[in-house]
C-alpha cells in the first residue's frame, strides 16, 4: 500500500502532506551535494558520488547531514505517542510508521554515503567497522532499525502476533540509544546537537515512564512540567559529564555556560522550552478539543429528551 493513502486505500492529504515533508531534507542535501561537485558536467547525486574522491568535503557533509536527519526523525518517531495523547489528536498514529521507515531510509543512505566516501573499497569500510567503537555500535544499529523495518508492515504483525511484534518494537529504544551514543562519538568535541537529541529522548523516556505511574491516564499539567524541569536537568548533568570525561576543556566550564547568554542558549534551555511548549500545547487542547468531545458527548441525551 502506498504511504500516502489510508487504510482504505484512499488518497490521505495528511499523510501525503507528510511524506513530501519527509522527503525535502534528502532532496535539499543531494541538490547541494551536485552543486558543490567540482565537475561542471556533474548535475546529478550520482554524479556527485562519481567525484567523491576528488572533493570528499560535499561527500562528508551530505552525509553528517543525512545522518543528523535520521536521528531528528527518530524523535519524531518516538514522539508521536506522546504527543496523539497530549494533543488529543488519534490521526497522529496514521504517520508513525511512515516516520520510522523514513528515520531508516535515512539511516541507510547515510551508511551508503559512509561506503563513497571510502571510495567503495567495502573490506576497508568492514575493517573500520570492527576496529572502530563508534562505527561498531552505529551498524548494530543500522542492522537493528532494519529488522524493525521489515517488520513494520501490517503482514510481518499478522505472522508475528500482537505481543511478540510489541515486544521486538520495544528495541527501538535501545537502538535509538545506540545511534545516539554513536552521534556523540562521531561529534567529538561539539556535541551540541548530540546533546540537544538526547535531551529530547530523555524527556520522552521520562513520559513513557510518568505515563505508566499513572496507570495509563493522561498526565496532569504539573506532570509535564515536572518532566520537563527533569528533562532539562538531566541533559545539564549529561552535557557535563560528556565534557568533563571525553574531552580535556572540562565539564565546569559548560556546566557554567549554561548560566549565561554569551555564547546562546545551551541545549538543556532548548530541552526545557520544548517541554514547557507541550505543557501550553496541553493547556490548549484541554481548552478546545476537551471542550469539542464534552459537546459531544452532550448531544445524545439532549436528542434522547427531544424524542421522549
Amino acid at each position: 500500500m502506498y504511504p500516502w493513502r489510508d487504510r482504505a486505500g484512499q488518497l490521505s492529504g495528511f499523510k501525503l502532506t507528510v511524506f513530501l515533508l519527509l522527503l525535502l531534507p534528502g532532496v535539499w542535501i543531494a541538490v547541494a551535494w551536485a552543486l558543490a561537485s567540482p565537475d561542471p558536467n556533474a548535475g546529478t547525486l550520482l554524479a556527485g558520488a562519481v567525484n567523491s574522491a576528488t572533493d570528499a568535503m560535499p561527500v562528508t557533509k551530505a552525509l553528517h547531514e543525512i545522518g543528523l536527519w535520521a536521528v531528528r526523525l527518530l524523535i519524531l518517531t518516538l514522539a508521536v505517542t506522546p504527543f496523539r495523547r497530549i494533543a488529543a489528536w488519534p490521526a497522529l498514529i496514521q504517520i508513525r510508521r511512515m516516520l520510522g521507515v523514513a528515520a531508516f531510509a535515512y539511516l541507510a543512505i547515510h551508511f551508503i554515503l559512509y561506503i563513497v566516501q571510502q571510495n567503495f573499497r567495502l573490506i576497508f569500510v568492514a575493517s573500520e567497522i570492527v576496529q572502530r567503537f563508534y562505527l561498531s555500535i552505529g551498524f548494530v544499529a543500522l542492522l537493528g532499525f532494519l529488522i524493525l523495518a521489515l517488520t513494520s508492515t501490517d503482514a510481518a504483525m499478522q505472522r508475528l502476533g500482537g505481543r511478540k511484534w510489541q515486544r521486538l518494537h520495544y528495541f527501538v529504544y535501545p537502538l535509538t540509544m545506540l545511534g545516539l551514543w554513536h552521534f556523540f562519538l562521531q561529534s567529538k568535541i561539539n556535541v551540541s546537537e548530540p546533546v540537544l537529541m538526547s535531551g529530547l529522548f530523555i524527556w520522552l523516556m521520562l513520559y513513557r515512564l510518568a505515563y505508566r505511574w499513572n496507570g495509563s491516564r493522561s498526565l496532569l499539567l504539573w506532570h509535564l512540567g515536572v518532566l520537563a524541569i527533569a528533562a532539562a536537568a538531566l541533559t545539564m548533568i549529561g552535557e557535563w559529564a560528556w565534557y568533563e570525561t571525553m574531552t580535556t576543556l572540562g565539564g565546569n566550564r559548560i556546566l557554567a555556560a549554561n548560566f549565561t547568554l554569551a555564547s546562546g542558549l545551551r541545549p538543556s534551555w532548548w530541552v526545557l522550552i520544548a517541554g514547557l511548549t507541550v505543557v501550553f500545547l496541553k493547556i490548549i487542547a484541554d481548552r478546545w478539543w476537551g471542550r469539542d468531545r464534552a459537546t459531544r458527548r452532550r448531544r445524545p441525551s439532549t436528542a434522547a429528551v427531544s424524542a421522549g
